[in-house]
């Protein structure tokens, strides 16, 4: 790579992938896209995500205002025309507003501002990969299914939240509109936590899995499996990806696949080994969501003080997708030379210890932003 524009480096995502950048002996020219008033208020933004994953001062001081493009997908347009971006080699979007709320930002962002940043790039003459992350949920996969690497989404689908709508959309348009751009879409699972910084990054999804065990029951039941990878390995498959010789408009899946993906007793079995106490174990039910519903009032005695509304929106929600029962295949990914994923119950105590002393209402606001 010669200069690689990344969107999304004050995120999760986006951080994760710098982290290794910067952690790395890699020659490679930055441009990174970010919200500020100026430059340097870019760069502090950026340095600032990047002490969440602990990157040291000295390897921090290497960054400067030069590698800053001040801007926001939501306004694209008062960015495009920066000159900077036509000695761009290859593109790294991870940048996304990824609510489950109804952040009215979600279609301007992840439809209309990606589309105008597309089509920018595909006059890029240089241009080599444009990588946009998108999500495995946005094929509305089938219960209980093993989900292959596709660019079909089924017909009439409905989505659970707007957020894999606009995911599935911008997929769709870029290949319709930008068919000389060198496009390859990532969709990662379900990311979770950091092997070493567990959740200190972001608390992201993490908290769904406390709060269920906490209630001692919930909407999937144990044996149900669900796909999680932890957010470096993603960013390390998002690193190889960009170096790659997949093919125009193909569709990789980041993901712990069949054989990495956990069962919900397994999760349960780890974060009380973590926690130093006994599992939930046959104390768990599963339960319709009006169940929950039902149980409203005893919401602020389980989880302290909470918006109620928002908690069983939260529970709806999650619950949809962790009934869903699936894993999405991750043979494109190995057989690049992509090591297994960790299953998520081998860093599960990492997590556990860097939320201690949040409470739920505190984790799940990444979520719901």
């Amino acid at each position: 790579m010669n200069t690689l524009f990344i969107t999304g480096v004050t995120g999760f995502l986006g951080g994760a992938v710098l982290e290794k950048i910067l952690n790395s002996d890699q020659a490679v020219n930055l441009l990174l896209l970010v919200r500020a008033s100026n430059p340097q208020e870019g760069l502090e933004r950026v340095k600032a995500n990047m002490r969440k994953f602990h990157v040291h001062e000295d390897i921090l001081a290497r960054l400067n205002a030069d590698d800053i493009l001040i801007g926001d997908l939501a306004n694209a347009h008062d960015f495009l025309s920066d000159p900077r971006l036509d000695q761009v080699t290859h593109v790294l979007n991870c940048a996304a507003v990824a609510s489950f709320g109804n952040n009215p930002l979600i279609w301007k962002v992840n439809v209309e501002g990606t589309l105008a940043l597309a089509t920018r790039m595909e006059q890029v003459e240089g241009l080599q990969r444009f990588l946009h992350v998108g999500t495995a949920m946005s094929c509305t996969p089938e219960q209980d299914s093993l989900v292959a690497e596709s660019a079909e989404f089924r017909e009439n689908a409905e989505h659970l939240v707007e957020y894999t709508y606009s995911k599935s959309t911008i997929e769709q348009l870029m290949r319709q509109q930008c068919p000389r751009l060198p496009l390859l879409i990532a969709r990662p699972s379900i990311v979770v936590g950091h092997t070493r910084h567990g959740c200190t990054p972001s608390s992201s999804i993490f908290w769904v899995f406390s709060m269920g065990l906490m209630l001692q029951k919930f909407m999937c039941s144990m044996e149900d499996k669900v796909d999680v990878v932890p957010v470096d390995y993603c960013a390390d498959a998002l690193l190889m990806l960009l170096n790659s010789s997949a093919g125009q408009g193909e569709v990789v899946h980041i993901s712990a696949g069949e054989e990495n993906s956990v069962r919900f007793a397994d999760i349960d079995m780890a974060m009380a080994e973590a926690l130093e106490k006994a599992p939930v174990g046959d104390k768990y039910a599963q339960v319709s969501y009006e169940t929950l519903v039902k149980m409203r009032r005893e919401l602020k005695h389980i989880f302290g003080p909470c918006n109620e509304r928002l908690m069983l929106k939260a529970m709806r929600l999650y619950g949809a997708f962790a009934t869903l029962n699936v894993r999405f295949s991750n043979d494109k990914l190995l057989s690049m030379g992509m090591p297994k994923p960790p299953r998520f119950t081998d860093y599960i105590a990492r997590c556990v210890q860097t939320t201690q002393g949040l409470t739920i209402p505190e984790q799940m606001a990444v979520d719901f932003k």
